[in-house]
């Protein structure tokens, strides 16, 4: 199961990097309106959610077979953006000096919980379903760039392993082709040209 390898390695190294976040970084900027405190809030239900999905009764039927199929069609089309920068700012002020050691047991429980159900478990996001392995995927997306977004802000290393890294950035290609900007995205690649200012799959 890549999927959970991946998952287990990006949520690992997010716990690593809140560890080496210093007393005074954590009000400073971070993405967006969230610092970094927020952050590290919005970044953490990237593994709580698992947990609360695999505990929740699962779907009747797949609506999105895909992680790719979740941000072509369901991320793009439900996301409240407002909503998350809320829960974001919400999550990180609950945030205390024992949140790293409770981040590792909501980890612990939840791969307890995706060995116990295994890939093909359909988990219910509201009236949709997607396999548990795809769904992995896209919380690895998550973790991986959010990872990286707080080792920069926090400026210390992310040490989310390389072929994580590629897996993610697979993953956001892909998705960049369904949007039908494949051959822009293959150029900048490959020197030909360059994204416009801003540039984003999401």
């Amino acid at each position: 199961m890549t999927s959970t390898t991946d998952f287990e390695t990006a949520a690992r190294a997010f716990i690593d990097m809140v560890g080496e976040v210093r007393p005074e970084q954590w009000q400073g900027p971070a993405l967006g309106s969230w610092n970094v405190r927020s952050l590290v809030g919005h970044t953490s239900r990237a593994i709580l959610v698992v947990e609360q999905y695999l505990l929740a009764e699962p779907a009747r039927a797949i609506t999105v077979p895909t992680a790719e199929d979740y941000y072509s069609e369901v991320f793009a089309k439900y996301t409240d953006n407002d909503a998350i920068a809320l829960r974001g700012v919400e999550a990180g002020k609950a945030l205390t000096a024992d949140s790293g050691a409770e981040f590792e047991a909501t980890l612990d429980r939840a791969l307890r919980l995706i060995t116990a159900d295994g890939p093909d478990r359909l988990v219910a996001i509201g009236s949709m379903g997607i396999p548990l392995g795809e769904y992995l995927r896209t919380r690895v997306f998550e973790l991986v760039v959010h990872g990286m977004d707080i080792a920069r802000a926090a400026d210390v290393a992310h040490g989310i392993p390389e072929e994580v890294v590629a897996n993610a950035a697979e993953l956001a290609a892909r998705v960049a082709v369904r949007a039908g900007h494949g051959t822009e995205l293959l150029f900048a690649l490959t020197g030909r040209g360059t994204l416009p200012p801003r540039f984003s799959i999401l």
